[in-house]
């Protein structure tokens, strides 16, 4: 992969990353909850997911799962019914009263953050479409192409870490203080419920 084609993969990343999605608000959810330095864990969640689904788009499953209206169709409703879930446990998590919860600590463990951010990114059967799209333009079939996955994959993950980190994850933490009212919480909660709900439909609707 030249210098300036790795440019553009890193360009598009950046672009990417910076869309907001079910995964950033994964992961302002979770800083909100357990602060930015323990969000990591989620965020590791979902770049394993995006490991695995760029391991099935490089071995040509993506290409069937692409091709199969039925396949296709459940996972994306899978999915859609999972963030609708989180939505709605966000929205009665909100009315817990404050007191009731440490925001230094926080309810969540680093496996059951791993594992939840790994669902929300593994249940969108368009983020294997969109690789199909995506890939193909920064790959070269004469060249080394377990090389070039990997150049890929890297700059993906590491971009999109240091972007939801750095970024979502700081925002997320902003809202801390104002967490910490009850009525703060129930608000907080109806936002990212809704947000949550949000994606879910779009991911059925669009």
């Amino acid at each position: 992969m030249s210098y300036s084609t790795w440019l553009a993969l890193l360009s598009a990343c950046l672009l990417i990353s910076f869309t907001p999605g079910a995964g950033a608000v994964n992961t302002m959810n979770n800083a909100l909850r357990v602060g930015i330095r323990r969000a990591i864990w989620g965020i590791l969640g979902q770049q394993t997911a995006l490991l695995i689904q760029l391991v099935i788009v490089a071995a040509g499953l993506g290409l069937v799962i692409a091709g199969s209206p039925t396949a296709f169709a459940v996972i994306r409703y899978c999915g859609a019914a999972y963030l609708m879930y989180l939505g709605i446990q966000q929205i009665l998590d909100g009315r817990r009263p404050a007191a009731e919860v440490d925001f230094k600590a926080g309810p969540a463990t680093p496996r059951s953050m791993f594992v939840r951010g790994m669902w929300v990114n593994l249940l969108n059967p368009k983020a294997i479409v969109f690789l199909l799209a995506f890939i193909p333009g920064f790959v070269r079939p004469e060249r080394d192409l377990l090389l070039q996955y990997t150049i890929i994959g890297l700059t993906i993950v590491v971009v999109d870490v240091l972007v939801m980190w750095l970024f979502f994850a700081v925002v997320g933490k902003s809202f801390a203080r104002f967490a910490s009212t009850d009525s703060g919480r129930r608000v907080l909660g109806w936002i990212f419920g809704l947000l949550f709900i949000g994606v879910g439909i779009l991911l059925v609707v669009v």
